[in-house]
C-alpha cells in the first residue's frame, strides 16, 4: 500500500498517528493518511512566514513556480484520477476531468498579476494604489472536489503572493498529499504545505496565530464557527457554503432535451456539487411530462463503482451523507411527496442511493428548503412565473440558480430577478475560463475565481507622495 506523506517546508513529513480512508464503493480502507501533530502545524506555520517575505516580493518566482506545478501536475492526471474515483467515489471520467482542471487553474492564475492604480500623478501630488497580499492562507477543501478546489486555492493564494497551507478533508486527503508530494519541488520550502487531519486539525490552523486568512469551502456550520474563530483575530475570511440552486423552467422549453440537462446538472457526482441543480421548479402546464421525463432518466442512469468505465453515478463519498440523504427523502415522503423513481439504498456494500425524483411537493418539505447534497431531485409544480421566482428566491442560499426556456432574451430578462451569485439562462454550472463564483446569503463570503478572487487575498494600500 502506498504510503502517502505530508509537505511541510518543502520536504516530507510523516507522524507516528494515521487514520484510515474509506473507497466509498465498498466501505472497506484503502490506505491511511498522516495526522498532523501540534509541533507539526507549528513548523508548518514557521516556514510560511518565514517564506513569505521573499515570496510576495518576487512576482516573476511565483509565476514561474506555478507554471512548473502545472507541467508536473499534467504529467500525473491519470494517477491522481484513480486515487480521486477511489477515495471520493465518482466516476473515472470525472476524476480525470477535475484533475485536468487543477492544471488549467494553475495555469491560469500564473497568468495575473495583482493590479495597480493611479488617483493623481502630477508635479504636486503621486497618489498609487496598490494590492499587498495578506500573509500564510488556511486553505481547507472539501471532500466533493478534494484536488480541484485544493488547487484553486493554492494557486489563488500563490498568485497573490500569499503563502499557504492546504488542508483537505480527512474523508479525502490521499489526492491532495499525492498533489503536495508532486509539486513540492517547484515551491520554495514554506511556500507550499500541504498536512492532513481531523477537524481537530482544522479548528487548530483556523486559530492559529499566524494564519491571517482562511478560504474554506464546506457546511454552512463549519463556516458560521470559523467566522467565529477568525473573529478573535480579525482574519480575513473567504467562505464558499454550499447552495441549493433552483432550476426555473419555462411552458416553452423543448421537454426531452431540458430533462437532458436538468439530470446532468442535479447528478453529476451523485449530486454532491454546491452548485448543482437541488430544486426544479416547473409550470403546471408541463409538469407532469417534466417529471416523468426526469424519473425515464434516473431509473437508466447506471450505478456503480466509478472505476467501472460503464458508471454513469457512483456512491455518495460517506456513510453519513447517505443517511442525511434518506432521511431527508423519508421525511418528504411522510408528509406526502410522491417517489417517481428511486427513494432507496441498493443491497450492495459501498454507500450507494438510486438516482431519485420526487413530485407533488409543495415546496415547503425538508428536501426543498435544505442542502441535500445527494442524488435526489425535488421537481415542484407554479401557476404562473412570479410564484417560480418568489419561491426560488425564499432560500437562506443563493450561490447559483438557473432559468430554462425556448427564448433566451426572454430567460435573461427573468435572470437578474434571481438571488444567486451566479445565474444561468439554458445551462447550469457552466463556466468559462477567470468567470467569477460568489455566494449571496448563507452561501457564502467573498469571491473565488479569476481577477475577483485574486483581490480577495490581499488588503489595500495607498501610497500619497506630496512632490513639493
Amino acid at each position: 500500500m502506498y504510503e502517502f506523506t505530508m509537505t511541510i517546508a518543502g520536504s516530507p513529513a510523516t507522524t507516528v498517528e494515521s487514520f484510515e480512508v474509506d473507497n466509498p464503493a465498498t466501505g472497506a480502507a484503502i490506505a491511511s493518511a498522516p495526522e498532523c501533530t501540534i509541533d507539526q502545524l507549528n513548523d508548518t506555520m514557521d516556514a510560511a512566514l518565514g517564506c513569505f517575505e521573499t515570496w510576495r516580493k518576487d512576482q516573476p518566482a511565483r509565476r514561474a513556480a506555478l507554471e512548473r506545478a502545472a507541467s508536473l501536475l499534467d504529467a500525473h492526471v491519470d494517477e491522481l484520477a484513480e486515487i480521486i474515483t477511489a477515495e471520493q467515489g465518482k466516476p473515472l471520467s470525472e476524476s480525470l476531468d477535475e484533475a485536468r482542471g487543477a492544471v488549467s487553474d494553475l495555469r491560469y492564475f500564473a497568468t495575473l498579476q495583482l493590479p495597480e492604480d493611479t488617483l493623481q500623478n502630477d508635479t504636486e501630488v503621486s497618489v498609487r494604489v496598490h494590492r499587498r497580499p495578506l500573509g500564510p492562507v488556511a486553505a481547507i477543501a472539501p471532500w466533493n472536489y478534494p484536488l480541484a478546489i485544493a488547487a484553486a486555492k493554492l494557486a489563488t493564494a500563490c498568485a497573490a503572493g500569499c503563502t499557504v497551507v492546504v488542508k483537505p478533508s480527512p474523508y479525502t486527503p490521499l489526492a491532495c498529499l499525492r498533489f503536495g508530494e508532486i509539486v513540492r519541488d517547484a515551491f520554495p520550502a514554506g511556500a507550499v504545505s500541504v498536512i492532513s487531519g481531523g477537524d481537530r486539525l482544522g479548528a487548530m490552523l483556523c486559530a492559529h496565530p499566524l494564519t491571517r486568512l482562511i478560504s474554506f469551502t464546506g457546511s454552512i456550520e463549519t463556516g458560521k464557527q470559523i467566522a467565529a474563530v477568525a473573529a478573535l483575530d480579525l482574519k480575513r475570511i473567504e467562505l464558499e457554503l454550499g447552495g441549493n440552486d433552483a432550476a426555473v423552467v419555462l411552458d416553452d422549453v423543448d421537454i426531452p432535451r431540458v430533462a437532458d440537462g436538468l439530470f446532468a446538472n442535479a447528478f453529476a457526482n451523485c449530486g454532491q456539487v454546491c452548485d448543482a441543480i437541488k430544486r426544479v421548479y416547473a409550470p403546471e402546464r408541463i409538469y407532469h411530462e417534466l417529471v416523468d421525463a426526469l424519473a425515464d432518466r434516473a431509473r437508466a442512469a447506471r450505478v456503480g463503482d466509478g472505476s467501472d468505465a460503464h458508471t454513469e453515478i457512483g456512491p455518495l463519498t460517506n456513510e453519513q451523507q447517505r443517511n442525511r440523504v434518506t432521511e431527508l427523502v423519508n421525511d418528504a415522503v411522510r408528509v406526502g411527496a410522491r417517489l417517481v423513481a428511486g427513494g432507496r439504498s441498493p443491497d450492495r456494500p459501498g454507500y450507494f442511493y438510486e438516482p431519485t425524483v420526487l413530485a407533488g411537493l409543495d415546496g415547503h418539505e425538508r428536501i426543498v428548503t435544505e442542502e441535500q447534497f445527494g442524488p435526489v431531485l425535488p421537481v415542484i409544480a407554479y401557476h404562473d412565473i412570479g410564484d417560480a421566482i418568489r419561491n426560488a428566491n425564499d432560500s437562506r442560499f443563493g450561490l447559483g440558480a438557473s432559468v430554462w426556456t425556448g427564448d433566451a432574451e426572454r430567460g435573461a430578462t427573468i435572470a437578474p430577478q434571481l438571488e444567486a451569485g451566479t445565474v444561468w439562462v439554458n445551462t447550469h454550472q457552466g463556466y468559462v475560463t477567470g468567470q467569477p463564483s460568489s455566494g449571496m446569503k448563507w452561501s457564502g463570503i467573498g469571491t473565488e475565481g479569476g481577477p475577483w478572487g485574486l483581490l480577495g487575498f490581499t488588503a489595500t494600500q495607498a501610497i500619497h507622495v506630496v512632490l513639493n
